[in-house]
Order: structure tokens, then C-alpha cells, then sequence
């Protein structure tokens, strides 16, 4: 099926001004789009200047979503008039397929499709389904993952699973009514989300992680009933302090509920078993959990923990980020990417410039903003592009 268009791009670009150094994306020698050049020689896992391998590529499909969470897209800002990219600036899944064909060869293992909201993008089971047969065809271990807020999925689920979705996280900030519906301004219940839940384990997904930003004074008093909700569950419950990703939330260290007291919390109420990481740059720290007055439950529910804040893993960092209109940004904190559009739109782009364009850029990340997050001025932490353009 041939997802390419062909119209040109007329994309917007976020003004961001460049205000460090540390951080910015790599100062790149870009290859040009008609490079005579058709070697293979970008080819092979690649390492960045601190030896970390690239093993994850988040994808953005869309910088829209209808939720407005207030650590996210508070509606003041992402307002009813908020210039949103038009559908012709969008990566089309033509692109985007391309795109992840030229990054397998050099390491990448997971996909995980973002936004934005990803159900918004129609048919996105059409995307799926062709990444999971081009590896198919290549005989590559790809794990296709997706990030939902849940409020699509209960229709969505059977179709994405289908299509080879391995992977889903749904966000669920709180069981509470009130304090969910507070934080996502949206309108959307708690049982719409837990029906989505429902239906992906229904589904076939054997397991289903769910995401739980923590802010201090919004919903710390729901880590218990989350964690008490999925008890038995075919559930994976992470809870992750508040980050300050872009310059819209209002982030200030008072906000963050640290991991330390998040745990604390958690073994007042449960026996937790320590589990070993699953892979190599794993951001959270995991535990089985089961109550302390009756554990029975044959079924191991886990519990994460993912302290980018107060126990910053920078050194594992083995992901990169594409917005929905293909800059490549290699960290969530960035405040600046690089154009992939040239080597992706258009009759004359091929696999080789492409290739070798994402070797030099990962090669030369030196990213590692959460370790020395104390050490950026404000004026750059004012800089950094939004969660919604960067994808989660």
C-alpha cells in the first residue's frame, strides 16, 4: 500500500531561540540529497560521544491531542487558535517507514509511535502493520510500542494489536474523578480510559504499562489507589516525576514529587520484590508488589518508579525523538532538531544520505541534561521545545 504523498511540505517551525550550547543538536556536516555517494557504509550499530548505543526511536504522528493536561498542553497556552502543524507537514507513513528501514541498520530495536494523541492520526493500524511486515521481510527483532492517553483506545485496540502492535502505555494521572478530570481539562472520564485499558489487555497485549505523572499537590494522594487499582493486574504502574519538558508547564522543583518519598509511600501498603532491569537503558526502577497483609494473587503486577528528576540516568540514554514533521531531536529537553525532511521527501531521497545523515548526528550526541540540569541557566530552561512537538 503506498502511503506517499507527494505534495510538498508547508510545515511550520517553531521559533526557538538557541540559547546553549550544551545541548543543541550536534553541528552536523549535513550530506547533500543528491550525494553520488550510494555506499553502504552507514551501516552497523552506532555510538555517541559517551558510548551510548541507539537502541529506541520515538516517533511523533501528530502534535495534536485532546486532552489538555496542565503539565503538558494547559489550555492557555494551546488555546482553541494554537497553530497546530497542518496535515501537509506531517511525516506520511511512507516517510515514516522509510525512516525507521534506514534507522534498523544502525542498532534500532524499538519503535514507539507518539504524539500528540497517535489515535488522532487516521488510520494508524495501516502504519503499524507495515512496520511490523517490513521487519518481517528483514528478519529484525523490531518491537513496535505505542503511547496512548487511552481515551481511543477501547474501539482502537483489537485493530492495533492486529496490525502488530507489541507494546501499548496508556496515562492515567488518578482514579479520582475529580483530580483526573482537573489535570487533563478535557472532559474525559477515568472509566473511558480503564474501558481502553480493558480492551487492550482483551486485545491480546499480554501486558499493559500505564503512566502516572506525579505533581505535588494535584494527585500524590492517588499513588495508593492506582497502585491498589492494578494489583493483580497484567499491569506494568509507572510513576514518574515531573519534568521540566518545554516551557509551558510552570515546572519548578517544588512541584516534584521525588521518587524517594513515591517508594516510601508504596511500602507502608505493599511487600516489594526488587526486579532485575529488563534492558539496558531502562528508565525505571521496578519491583513485583503485592499486599502485605494477603499476598495471593498468582499474577505479578509491577511498579516502576522513573526518577529522571532526583536520580537522573543520563548515561544510559538510548533514544531518540522524531517530531511529527521530521526533525530529529536527541533529547527530551532539547531546544533545537535537525531537518530530516530533505532526505525523506521527494523523488531523489534515498536510503544512503539518510542513513549516513543519522550516523553523524548520533555519533556526535553529547546529550546529558538531566545529570546537570542544576547547571543550566534559566534562560535556557526557558528555550526547550514542547512535549507535544517532541513526542513522549
Amino acid at each position: 500500500m503506498n502511503f506517499l504523498d507527494p505534495s510538498p511540505a508547508r510545515h511550520r517551525t517553531i521559533p526557538i531561540q538557541d540559547a546553549r550550547e550544551r545541548y543543541v543538536a550536534p553541528d552536523v556536516q549535513l550530506l547533500p540529497q543528491h550525494a553520488e555517494d550510494r555506499s553502504p557504509d552507514y551501516m552497523g550499530p552506532v555510538q555517541d560521544a559517551l558510548d551510548r548505543p541507539w537502541h529506541d526511536l520515538r516517533i511523533s504522528v501528530t502534535d495534536q491531542c485532546n486532552f489538555r493536561c496542565r503539565y503538558c498542553m494547559p489550555k492557555e497556552v494551546f488555546g482553541r487558535d494554537y497553530p497546530f502543524l497542518p496535515h501537509s507537514a506531517l511525516l506520511s507513513f511512507d516517510e515514516i517507514a522509510h525512516l525507521v528501514a534506514t534507522a534498523v541498520p544502525l542498532g534500532v530495536r524499538k519503535v514507539r509511535l507518539t504524539g500528540g494523541e497517535p489515535l488522532l492520526r487516521k488510520h494508524l493500524e495501516q502504519l503499524i502493520a507495515t512496520l511490523a511486515a517490513q521487519a518481517e521481510a528483514r528478519a529484525v527483532p523490531l518491537n513496535i510500542a505505542m503511547t496512548s492517553n487511552g481515551s481511543l483506545l477501547a474501539t482502537k485496540a483489537a485493530a492495533l494489536r492486529s496490525a502488530g502492535l507489541g507494546r501499548i502505555t496508556v496515562s492515567l494521572d488518578a482514579l479520582d474523578e475529580r483530580i483526573f478530570q482537573q489535570m487533563n481539562d478535557a472532559d474525559v472520564s477515568v472509566a473511558t480510559v480503564l474501558r481502553g485499558i480493558d480492551a487492550a489487555l482483551q486485545a491480546g497485549f499480554e501486558r499493559v504499562k500505564v503512566n502516572v505523572v506525579l505533581r505535588r499537590g494535584w494527585n500524590e494522594d492517588q499513588i495508593v489507589p492506582l497502585a491498589r487499582h492494578f494489583l493483580g493486574m497484567p499491569v506494568s504502574l509507572r510513576f514518574i516525576e515531573f519534568m521540566d519538558v518545554g516551557q509551558s508547564n510552570g515546572w519548578t522543583m517544588a512541584h516534584v514529587v521525588p521518587g524517594a518519598e513515591i517508594l516510601q509511600r508504596l511500602q507502608r501498603e505493599f511487600h516489594l520484590t526488587p526486579l532485575a532491569p529488563a534492558a539496558k537503558g531502562e528508565t525505571a526502577r521496578r519491583w513485583a508488589y503485592q499486599e502485605l497483609s494477603t499476598p495471593t494473587s498468582t499474577v505479578q503486577t509491577e511498579i516502576g518508579l522513573i526518577n529522571s528528576v532526583t536520580q537522573a540516568f543520563c548515561g544510559d540514554c538510548n533514544r531518540a525523538r522524531i517530531t511529527a514533521d521530521g526533525q530529529l531531536f536527541t533529547c527530551l529537553f532539547a531546544q533545537s532538531g535537525v531537518n530530516l525532511l530533505p532526505y525523506l521527501r521527494g523523488g531523489d531521497a534515498t536510503t544512503q544520505p539518510l542513513g549516513r545523515l543519522l550516523r553523524a548526528v548520533w555519533s556526535q550526541r553529547t546529550d546529558r541534561y538531566s545529570e546537570v540540569r542544576k547547571e543550566v541557566n534559566v534562560k535556557a530552561r526557558a528555550n526547550k521545545a514542547e512535549m507535544n512537538y517532541l513526542g513522549g
